[in-house]
């Protein structure tokens, strides 16, 4: 699994880091929480404040692109987040527990 981050940019105004990347790998799709996991550890941040948003993949091609932020506090996570996306990360962390 390969990350090429295509876009860093940081967003003060609502207090996130925005990461546009492209992810190329062998054999199976990465899962959300395989995603996170690398993301958290390549930027060192915590889970919990790590939203993936899109993964949109071309078929018969290893790679695919995806959207990801990282924000500041859970307060800021929570005040512009959707609630959905919010919801999957949650997810997420309870199939790491397992």
């Amino acid at each position: 699994m390969e990350f090429k981050i295509t876009r860093d940019y940081r967003n003060e105004l609502l207090s996130r880091r925005e990461l546009y990347f492209t992810l190329s790998y062998e054999g199976a799709t990465p899962s959300r929480a395989e995603i996170l996991g690398k993301l958290g550890a390549m930027f060192d941040a915590k889970r919990e404040l790590m939203v993936l948003d899109s993964m949109k993949k071309q078929f018969g091609k290893m790679e695919l692109e995806g959207v990801a932020r990282i924000y500041d506090t859970a307060d800021d996570l929570a005040k512009t987040e959707r609630e959905y996306l919010v919801k999957r990360s949650a997810e997420v962390k309870a199939e790491e527990a397992e």
